[in-house]
């Protein structure tokens, strides 16, 4: 499933993700100050164990402050710098501390956290073992301790030695749900990676369960609605992946009505739509749509905010022609005006390959960001049976200049050539086709299956991932 994300949110995430270590983006170019490696340097002796990691841990959420407060545009190129820059200044005060002699319990403690803040699996392991040895430990940190060590040996597989702490954790006080929450997920990770359904079930469960009781004494909404929905589909996809329709069904609804409850139109569109998808998916689209009519007419009694129901039922209409070819035979490409480099052709004679329509426009910015992914994944998978079309048609504009038809396609010829891009062009002379697949916003992204089904739409800027596993997953059907 996609997530969609403000800039907020996103502060969160990534604030949250130093304890912890969930798309196509804009990479807007943006200079930013570098890190004053020479009042790092001359702190470091002032420094005390425990203001090197709080100075660590808050480093990136004060930085996305700083960038707000100075309206600097937030890119994925600025967010990796800030995310690299933090680990390299944990990092950095690790190595320090570490350096020190007779280190008191709660310096060992503040050492396992800034290794773990830089992403070194190895020392932090190491140092917060010695800190549970200690006799003097504080509980609170004991817990924390464990509860890291715990994801360290769920990621590495160690599954025993991951239950035996979780166990540890769960028989001592104080348990905090979101520390519980965080490990049941990260198994639940490394079971599914490995096949292991039911213990990766038993683990979603769990989390999800955490994630609902700790909702509700959420100091950010935000964080906890994120929460409820990556653990809510955590569970979901569990069940999906293992065949079990009934329990996958279930997951879904379920968080359909945690979304009704705590009122997050995000939680209750996202499961809705993953349920319609998935019914279609799962040969059942005449009770898919009914699903979708009811939803709508249900709305009301679910929400008391009007403006809620309002939101929810225009994602919803933008999605019903989605629903409507999903799972059938792809429309044929109507209209078409110009058809190159190749030849035209239809889409009942492509059968056998894997068929991705990207609707685009020269003057979308997101659409020509994802360009360069189309063309890899156009490299990667030719030799496999993928085919991509870009699919456009004449705007009558260019620059902001209004345009006569040749002069349009001459652009368009010499935009394919200059940006290297080796699929296809269609160029239709009217919006036909993108009625006919619901392309009301840009860009739409649709896969057809090698026996002509449309197996995924999605519009808007997306996960890459998502899509180019859901790629290899058609590519590989018979």
């Amino acid at each position: 499933m996609r997530f969609y994300f403000t800039f907020f949110t996103l502060v969160f995430i990534f604030t949250f993700n130093s304890f912890a270590q969930s798309r196509r983006v804009n990479l807007n170019k943006t200079t930013v100050t570098e890190p004053a490696t020479n009042a790092v340097a001359a702190q470091t002796k002032e420094l005390s164990a425990e203001g090197m990691y709080t100075e660590a841990s808050l480093y990136a959420m004060n930085k996305y402050a700083e960038y707000e407060q100075k309206k600097v545009a937030y890119n994925k190129l600025l967010h990796e710098k800030t995310q690299r820059d933090q680990r390299q200044l944990a990092a950095k005060y690790a190595t320090v501390l570490a350096a020190r002699t007779n280190l008191s319990t709660d310096d060992l403690y503040f050492l396992g956290m800034l290794n773990w803040t830089a992403d070194n699996s190895y020392n932090t392991d190491e140092a917060m073992r010695k800190y549970l040895a200690a006799e003097d430990k504080a509980a609170e940190k004991a817990q924390t301790a464990r509860s890291v060590l715990v994801i360290i040996a769920a990621r590495a597989k160690n599954f025993d030695e991951a239950e035996k702490l979780l166990a540890e954790y769960l028989k001592t006080d104080p348990v905090k749900l979101r520390e519980r929450a965080k490990m049941e997920a990260e198994l639940a990770d490394a079971y599914r990676s490995e096949k292991k359904t039911d213990s990766a079930a038993k683990h979603a469960e769990e989390s999800y369960r955490a994630a609902k009781a700790v909702f509700k004494d959420n100091s950010s909404r935000v964080r906890g609605l994120n929460e409820l929905l990556e653990t809510g589909m955590k569970v979901f996809e569990i069940y999906r992946d293992s065949g079990n329709v009934e329990k996958a069904d279930a997951a879904l609804e379920d968080l359909r009505q945690t979304g009704a409850f705590v009122e997050s139109s995000g939680i209750y569109y996202g499961s809705v739509d993953e349920k319609i998808k998935y019914m279609i998916d799962t040969g059942r689209k005449i009770d898919a749509l009914a699903f979708y009519e009811n939803t709508l007419k249900n709305l009301a009694a679910d929400f008391k905010n009007k403006n809620t129901e309002a939101e929810i039922i225009r994602s919803l209409k933008k999605r019903k022609k989605h629903y409507e070819v999903l799972g059938s035979i792809a429309p044929e490409l109507e209209k078409v005006d110009q058809w190159f480099s190749g030849s035209p052709q239809t889409l009942a004679s492509m059968r056998g390959k894997v068929i991705m329509l990207d609707f685009w426009a020269t003057w979308c910015g997101p659409c020509l960001a994802q360009m360069p992914t189309l063309a890899r994944f156009y490299e990667d998978y030719k030799k496999n049976g993928l085919e991509i079309l870009g699919v456009t048609r004449y705007y009558g504009a260019q620059s902001g200049f209004s345009v006569d038809t040749q002069s349009e396609l001459e652009f368009l010829k010499k935009f394919k050539t200059e940006k290297n891009l080796p699929y296809d062009f269609v160029v239709g002379k009217d919006i036909t086709n993108q009625i006919k697949y619901g392309s009301t916003s840009i860009p739409t992204t649709v896969l057809i299956d090698k026996k002509g089904i449309v197996r995924f739409v999605e519009s808007g800027s997306g996960d890459a991932e998502e899509l180019e596993a859901m790629i290899v997953k058609l590519l590989a059907e018979k």
